[in-house]
């Protein structure tokens, strides 16, 4: 079967070239009746094949591009129906077999990474705690007061890393839901100001917050998703731009959204790695550790209330992250 659509198309070729030397033949004998008629012939088996190459050949690879491109946005496990029984179905096949073949390795790493995590949350919060309640001991004093505070920091900074794993599994098995209701979103973005700010203080970061002009009305969205959201792009600010020493947050009104602006001063991004930073477990080229998934569940929650969620470098330095979320009801 290997080489059924490559015969099918050398035999209607020689057919063809057949029929064309036969009409040559019959002109030159003088068979002008004859001739036409075959001429005809040609005409007719030319579009009949044009027709057969089109269902069986170009709208057949053209479906399994589509099928194709899903899987390479994520469709894990989509799959093709097989119609020829010739290249074009061993390809249908091998591409059915492929996508299968992601889906359970891709349900099989989500498992583990569940897994994993719901086992490290336990030993993480008996580490933050006692490094906590060691921390106020007063014999404990200099270097290992120090160490103490750095293990508190670290365990801070894994059990962050456990919550978003977490987040992913959930978008990934489908347990991540919305619970949407009416919000005042300049609350809701000042809410996550205020618990980095003193963060941002001993950091030395300086935090310009400009508030929307009008009084903006209240907006379908879950306000602990959203939240959510607005503290991990403030986090990726003083990540990746604190060496800049300043952030500026806007929140404006448009006609049918509201956009919340989260800019750094720091170094921006590669504009190679600009299309792929909202990618799961994508991290780049920045030294900054972390799982690399934070902005990805960033932009699921945003799509999920029908927003979007694109970041850009800005001008004069450092990097743009723009969120515009619908001002009507999601089912509206």
């Amino acid at each position: 079967m290997l080489n059924k659509l490559k015969n099918q198309l050398l035999i209607s070729g020689v057919a063809a070239l057949i029929l064309l030397l036969i009409t040559i033949w019959l002109m030159i004998k003088g068979y002008i009746t004859a001739a036409v008629i075959i001429i005809v012939v040609i005409g007719i088996y030319i579009i009949l094949v044009n027709l057969w190459f089109r269902s069986f050949v170009t709208d057949q690879i053209e479906k399994l591009a589509v099928v194709a491109h899903k899987i390479a946005d994520g469709s894990y496990g989509a799959q093709e129906e097989k119609v020829v029984d010739n290249e074009i179905g061993d390809l249908t096949d091998s591409i059915n077999e492929m996508s299968k073949k992601i889906a359970d390795a891709e349900q099989s790493r989500t498992e583990f990474i569940s897994q994993i995590s719901h086992e490290l949350r336990t030993p993480l919060t008996a580490i933050s705690g006692w490094s906590e309640t060691i921390a106020f001991d007063p014999a404990v004093q200099g270097d290992s007061l120090k160490g103490v505070n750095i293990i508190t920091k670290e365990a801070e900074r894994l059990t962050n890393m456990v919550k978003e794993l977490l987040e992913f599994t959930r978008i990934q098995d489908g347990r991540f839901n919305l619970n949407i209701e009416m919000i005042d979103i300049a609350a809701e973005l000042e809410d996550a100001l205020f618990t980095y700010g003193e963060l941002f203080k001993q950091a030395g970061i300086e935090v310009n917050y400009k508030e929307s002009v009008s009084d903006l009305p209240l907006i379908p969205g879950d306000p602990e998703r959203l939240k959510q959201v607005f503290l991990n792009l403030l986090d990726n600010a003083s990540k990746h731009g604190g060496e800049g020493k300043k952030i500026d947050v806007e929140l404006k009104e448009n006609k049918d959204f509201v956009s919340i602006s989260v800019r750094d001063y720091g170094h921006g991004i590669p504009e190679d790695e600009l299309p792929h930073v909202k990618e799961k477990f994508y991290k780049g080229s920045s030294k900054n550790r972390g799982t690399g998934i934070g902005l990805a569940v960033c932009d699921e929650i945003v799509s999920r209330h029908n927003g979007t969620l694109d970041v850009e470098n800005a001008k004069g330095g450092g990097c743009r992250v723009l969120v515009k979320l619908p001002k009507k009801n999601i089912n509206q």
